[in-house]
């Protein structure tokens, strides 16, 4: 079966529905026909077994000129998701034998002991945030005030980026996301974005220092250094999976919470584990929804369908995680107590794994113990129904998060 002759399920580029739109790609899978914000279509694999098939299988491949509609001029270079798909020289963008290299050499430097070695400064750095918190104030927006900040402080510190420059970041990395970043900010986002992590590159060449940049800088493979432009490129992907993913994490682990009582009952009288709501979360509520983008190089069937050469490939992992073939029958709820919750692929599978998953489990598995036991009856300030996801299609990513903290 072809594009031609599947109807195709337009992705919300405003995302009002995450929940009942995750259910219908799930639905329509394993391979589902999906048509991204600006009119763009793609393939979209939904289920468990096929993704961590496709995701091992050398037909598709990083390599965006592989893409037809790429070639045929069909995408505009101003596309508001275009940096997803096409970000430069990094891990995420190759394949093979270079992508074994740059793995090899980022793996130098985020080391397990450097990972670990951050567990004192978030501690500190949680600590300082709970304690500025405004718990006599009626409403507070957690995200703003904890589960954005925590995480950029972290990869701040960790790839060495003056805290000065966060604030722009954050503006940046905002439109970098966005499905509704005007097409003249496209462009001018992604060259700034550039700029600042050329900037840190070349005073970490300059001046090195602990940090992770400084490590790339100076990490090799047999007398093979990555280049700049490669440093670049890995330092942005780094800072933008390393904090989005985790302030998704945290805000989805606290709403999961707050309408799951029973759920939170369980670990806050320590019958669970805190490590378990963490993985309930990356599996029920991923904080990636969607991962741009893979090209086949030849016919790849799927099921009864097939990916035609020259078409593209997103990983949804906001419906595989719902897989009941791997979860049960109760695979949309939430439940810390599920036996598979550890089985979920919400970090990717095969080489192209995330490389900073340890580190985002470490932040997480602090900030939220910590959260909790300063605040043990901290709940959401609006219905559930009422929070409202950013008009981002890659991430699960709320505009705020109200609470209570003393209610």
């Amino acid at each position: 079966m072809t594009g031609t002759e599947t109807a195709r399920i337009v992705l919300d580029p405003f995302v009002t529905d995450l929940d009942g739109e995750s259910a219908a790609l799930h639905a329509a899978g394993p391979l589902a026909a999906v048509e991204l914000p600006g009119g763009v279509p793609v393939w979209a694999v939904t289920h468990h077994a096929e993704a961590k098939s496709l995701l091992t299988d050398p037909r598709l491949v990083k390599d965006i000129n592989v893409w037809g509609a790429w070639r045929r001029g069909e995408i505009p270079p101003d596309w508001p998701l275009i940096g997803l798909a096409n970000p430069g020289r990094s891990m995420l963008t190759v394949d093979g034998a270079d992508h074994r290299r740059l793995r090899a050499l980022v793996a130098q430097a985020l080391t397990p002991r450097r990972v670990e070695l951050m567990r004192g400064r978030i501690e500190g750095l949680t600590r300082d945030l709970l304690d500025a918190l405004p718990a006599g104030e009626d409403v507070v927006d957690l995200k703003a005030a904890f589960a954005h900040p925590l995480p950029m402080y972290v990869v701040a510190d960790l790839m060495g980026i003056e805290e000065a420059r966060l604030p722009r970041l954050k503006v940046l990395f905002e439109k970098f996301f966005s499905t509704q970043t005007p097409p003249q900010e496209v462009l001018a986002t992604l060259t700034e974005l550039a700029g600042i992590m050329a900037a840190t590159v070349a005073a970490k060449r300059a001046e090195p220092g602990e940090d992770l940049t400084s490590a790339l800088i100076l990490a090799s493979e047999d007398g093979d250094r990555l280049t700049d432009e490669e440093i670049v490129s890995t330092l942005q992907l780094m800072v933008a999976a390393g904090h989005e993913t985790t302030i998704s994490l945290i805000v989805n682990a606290v709403v999961n919470l707050s309408t799951h009582p029973g759920q939170r009952a369980l670990v806050l009288s320590g019958e669970a584990d805190w490590s378990a709501v963490v993985e309930e979360t990356l599996r029920r509520s991923t904080p990636t929804t969607h991962v741009l983008i893979r090209f086949a190089t030849e016919d790849v069937p799927v099921g009864d369908r097939v990916i035609p050469a020259g078409d593209a490939l997103i990983v949804s992992y906001g419906a595989i995680g719902r897989d009941g073939r791997v979860h049960g029958p109760s695979a949309g709820g939430f439940d810390i107590t599920r036996g598979t919750r550890h089985r979920h692929i919400s970090f990717g599978h095969g080489p192209h794994v995330c490389p900073g998953a340890a580190l985002s489990r470490l932040e997480a598995g602090v900030a939220l113990p910590a959260l909790y036991a300063r605040f043990p009856r901290l709940e959401l300030a609006v219905p559930a129904g009422e929070l409202r996801n950013r008009p981002v299609v890659t991430q699960n990513d709320l505009f705020e998060l109200p609470v209570r903290l003393n209610p």
